[in-house]
């Protein structure tokens, strides 16, 4: 070993050179800061081919630079979503103090696997964790939970309690031949679907409830479909409850899930499902749980107050659920992953133990705290934690209860301009959240009555294809028209969840997610409509 060569190496690549790591910083930032001031970026060519067939590695050894020059392309290549004009979907602007948060973890790049690993940091993520459950569950008494690569792998922890709650030993014998099914709305996220596939119980025994017009999951049908299911000697694991969905805002009623859950298994002397909330959008509904509607701190419109006061009726109804995903970088503005799973009972995670045996390596993992003794992963990082306390923090609670009460009023307003127009029809009306979908159907046509006729089952297959092309054909023809500078970007939804008469419901879609979109967005997005 050339010696001089090594310690060469590690001089460059293993001891902080501060000036030359915040130069490069500096410059990262400075491009981020240009960005911002820039409308969103259109997709810029995707050479997969090429990057493929010249992975580019570099032969000898370089330096920082080299490292900074290898990935600013990509850096500038990708949009930060800064801009006020993006609405396309669940997505928008990290916010800084979780910036603050995130470099602070990457500078000691814990593990939250054990103590050994992350040190403080393991017990910064039962700080976050608690928080988070604190505003969630709104009274608990020993919530736990742990921060997971995603919302999907977060469903698919609560999936799992709710496979061992009726059939315990199954992480060791595996299902025995059993049938098991789930349970969701026909609005809840395709992650589900995932899950029931990973976990072994099968997509086809994953049974989508319909909806109704608020995209809440109808309660009669539920108590039907556990008829069903109960009376052909299926075990039920788990009953998955949206809160906030990805598309329309749709909420289910946990509480009245809850009760028909205990009452139809009680009846058929089988364990309660476990009552998983996916939570990944609408958690953040919860800063707004004590909210002074009389006094009115923030000076919310009329119009918003009665948002307010549906958002902690039904917020304080999450109470009844045994555990809840939520997702951090959505509404809480934070960085990528800060997906988080969390138990309203600490008791619930034993389903997930497995024994010391299985971990060597990990000697001395402590039940009470280490969740390598249950996690799915075994390298978690401690970004979610990190951003978590450093927007909560920063932010302060009065911050997230403004950040998430504009959004809120700013998709109502969409939505009531958007209610004058006869060739529009908002369809998700009766819903609370950042999330607005709608139709756009030519002018002369009248969208509402064409949506009341489609609810009553009285549109043939055909022309309902002919109404359906419209809408597609409008959206496509705004977006080829839009003035990147000054029309926000817009998504389109297949089916935004409510299917009357089994009919997928296209539709257009805006999301609410940066603060920075005001009433002039607005305005455009409503003009734009009208030049069509």
């Amino acid at each position: 070993m050339d010696r001089a060569k090594l310690d060469e190496l590690i001089k460059t690549f293993f001891v902080c050179d501060k000036r030359q790591i915040t130069q490069i910083f500096d410059e990262l930032l400075s491009a981020m800061a240009a960005e911002e001031m820039l409308p969103p970026s259109t997709v810029m060519s995707r050479n997969y081919e090429t990057a493929q067939a010249n992975p580019e590695i570099h032969t000898l050894p370089g330096n920082l630079k080299d490292a900074r020059d290898s990935i600013f392309p990509y850096f500038w290549g990708t949009d930060g979503w800064y801009s006020k004009l993006h609405l396309e979907n669940v997505k928008g602007p990290a916010n800084y103090a979780s910036l603050v948060g995130v470099l602070a973890c990457l500078l000691k790049n814990p593990n939250l696997c054990v103590d050994t690993y992350s040190q403080r940091s393991n017990e910064l993520e039962l700080k976050a964790i608690t928080a988070l459950a604190n505003l969630v569950f709104y009274h608990t008494e020993s919530p736990w939970g742990v921060f997971t690569m995603g919302g999907t792998v977060s469903n698919l922890y609560g999936g799992k309690i709710g496979i061992e709650k009726v059939l315990p030993g199954a992480m060791r014998s595996g299902l025995q031949g059993r049938r098991i099914a789930g349970v969701v709305s026909e609005a809840a996220h395709y992650s589900n679907a995932t899950l029931a596939g990973w976990l072994g119980i099968g997509t086809e025994n994953l049974h989508c409830v319909p909806t109704d017009r608020a995209i809440s999951m109808r309660l009669d049908l539920l108590a039907d479909k556990l008829d069903e299911l109960y009376r052909a000697e299926t075990l039920v694991a788990f009953v998955i409850a949206t809160f906030g969905g990805t598309d329309a805002s749709g909420i289910d009623d946990v509480a009245a899930i809850r009760e028909i859950i205990n009452q139809k298994s009680a009846q058929y002397g089988q364990p309660a499902p476990q009552l998983h909330v996916d939570a990944a959008v609408g958690w953040a509904l919860c800063f707004l749980t004590e909210y002074h509607l009389h006094n009115n701190p923030f000076g919310l419109n009329d119009d918003s107050l009665p948002l307010v006061a549906e958002v902690q009726r039904q917020t304080q109804k999450l109470h009844h659920a045994d555990s809840v995903t939520i997702d951090f970088h959505k509404m809480g503005w934070g960085h990528y992953p800060s997906s988080a799973f969390i138990v309203n009972r600490r008791a619930d995670l034993e389903h997930l133990f497995r024994p010391k045996e299985q971990v060597p390596y990990f000697s001395e993992a402590d039940y009470r705290r280490d969740p390598a003794l249950f996690t799915l992963e075994c390298s978690r990082p401690a970004i979610g934690p990190y951003s978590v306390m450093a927007s909560l923090n920063g932010l302060g609670l009065v911050g997230c209860q403004m950040l998430v009460a504009n959004a809120l009023e700013m998709a109502h307003a969409l939505k009531q301009r958007l209610d004058r127009l006869d060739c529009c029809k908002v369809l998700n009306a009766e819903t609370v959240g950042p999330g607005v979908v709608w139709w756009v159907l030519p002018k002369g046509r009248n969208a509402k009555e064409i949506f009341d006729r489609v609810e009553r089952g009285e549109v043939p297959a055909d022309e309902w294809r002919h109404y359906a092309a419209e809408i597609h054909r409008l959206f496509n023809k705004r977006e080829a028209m839009l003035d990147p500078a000054i029309d926000a970007r817009l998504s389109f939804t297949n089916s935004m969840g409510y299917r009357p008469h089994g009919v997928n419901l296209p539709a257009w879609k805006a999301v609410f997610f940066n603060p920075k979109t005001d009433y002039a967005v607005i305005d455009q997005i409503v003009a734009s409509i009208e030049e069509l």
